[in-house]
């Protein structure tokens, strides 16, 4: 593809003076470029737009965005940062690009890089933005299946994120189910590479994957601002007389200052909670936990008190730090002692009422300073109030 309108300072310039510019409204105007349509300048606006938060490495002048649905699918530049940590080697091949942020950053320390993209204009803008990156790679646009089929090469890594969704746009969570079909491919992947790193959605079940998949070393569950995004497996080749499910569970929760909480995944099947009504101080786990089914695990290694078999929230009577989530001291309170038009940041778990519910039955408001948690222990339904 030609970028060469696209690059020009004239081109550029309308970008950067637009970018606050009201977008349905220009999209009504008429291009004052040739041979770019206004619906491809709104397009490279919305995207910078996006990079400004989602990949700022992109902010320089002549980068082409892809349409909105790939800037969508990309991982962002914190979560690809994160995974790229301490990978390193002589190969590293991606076989799903998409717009290439997972692969800039995780084949940094690689000497050789080869992308595999099958939409022509997609691999096209990546190595167009490579070259202003000042990165190499070997970019082939060809079905990741045929490229397989006819490989001999090995690779020290070989990263992959199979599409999620069916030609009606329909999310799709099983392996078989996703394109590739990770189920048919991965003896072909285990032949090429001793290490493969697959993202998936975080909504995929975990003992699901352990099941379906070979080789298993580790699984990230990494979460942005306690928002769950991505699930991350690491197959390794593995010694034969290791365990089918000696599987590590790493949890992060980037951007929030708590620490990193691993488990593995057979010690949380013999883990045990002691329960008890609450405490002076109430653990609530960040949400890369809770979707990683650690409720057992982090009672253990913590030392702390579970309020009920289905509340994964937590207790103490003294306070314990780094826990990897909320700390709240707290009291308990009565109904009878909520007051009309207080204002409160609403947590409502394993209760009866919901948290709008609970805002229309005691017309309390959102906000304020403190939270006010409904929820059960072993010693029934408890109203807890935190404490400054």
């Amino acid at each position: 593809m030609n970028f060469d309108q696209y690059i020009s300072s004239d081109f550029q310039n309308y970008i950067n003076l637009n970018l606050d510019a009201d977008l349905n409204r220009l999209l009504l105007k008429k291009s004052p470029f040739h041979n770019v349509s206004m619906q491809d300048i709104v397009r490279q606006i919305k995207g910078k737009k996006i990079a400004h938060k989602k990949f700022p490495f992109l902010l320089k002048e002549c980068i082409i965005f892809p349409p909105n649905l790939n800037l969508e699918q990309a991982s962002s530049q914190l979560t690809a940062e994160y995974k790229a940590q301490n990978l390193k080697g002589k190969s590293f091949l991606d076989l799903t690009c998409g717009f290439g942020i997972d692969a800039h950053f995780l084949s940094q320390d690689f000497d050789e890089v080869t992308l595999i993209e099958q939409n022509p204009e997609l691999i096209a803008i990546v190595e167009h933005n490579w070259k202003i990156l000042e990165r190499k790679a070997n970019f082939v646009n060809e079905n990741l299946e045929v490229f397989l089929e006819d490989n001999q090469q090995k690779f020290d890594v070989i990263y992959l994120d199979p599409a999620r969704r069916d030609q009606h746009n329909k999310k799709k969570f099983l392996l078989e189910d996703l394109s590739p079909n990770m189920l048919e491919i991965q003896e072909k992947l285990h032949s090429i590479s001793d290490k493969i790193i697959v993202k998936l959605s975080p909504l995929i079940d975990i003992s699901y994957l352990i099941s379906e998949l070979k080789n298993i070393a580790e699984i990230q569950i990494i979460a942005v601002r306690n928002e769950v995004k991505e699930l991350v497996v690491i197959i390794e080749t593995r010694d034969a007389s290791c365990e089918l499910q000696d599987v590590s569970i790493r949890c992060v929760n980037l951007e929030s200052g708590e620490p990193e909480f691993f488990f593995n995944f057979n010690n949380e099947k013999s883990a045990k909670s002691e329960l008890s009504k609450s405490l002076n101080f109430l653990y609530i786990p960040n949400n890369s936990i809770l979707k990683a089914g650690g409720f057992n695990i982090i009672s253990e290694q913590f030392g702390l008190k579970k309020l009920h078999p289905n509340t994964h929230f937590y207790t103490s009577e003294k306070k314990i730090e780094n826990f990897p989530g909320r700390v709240l001291q707290i009291e308990k309170i009565e109904a009878k002692d909520l007051k009309k038009g207080e204002k409160y940041n609403l947590i409502s778990k394993n209760y009866p009422l919901k948290p709008e519910e609970i805002k229309k039955k005691y017309k309390l408001n959102d906000g304020g300073s403190h939270y006010l948690i409904f929820t059960q222990s072993v010693a029934g339904k408890e109203i807890l109030k935190s404490i400054d």
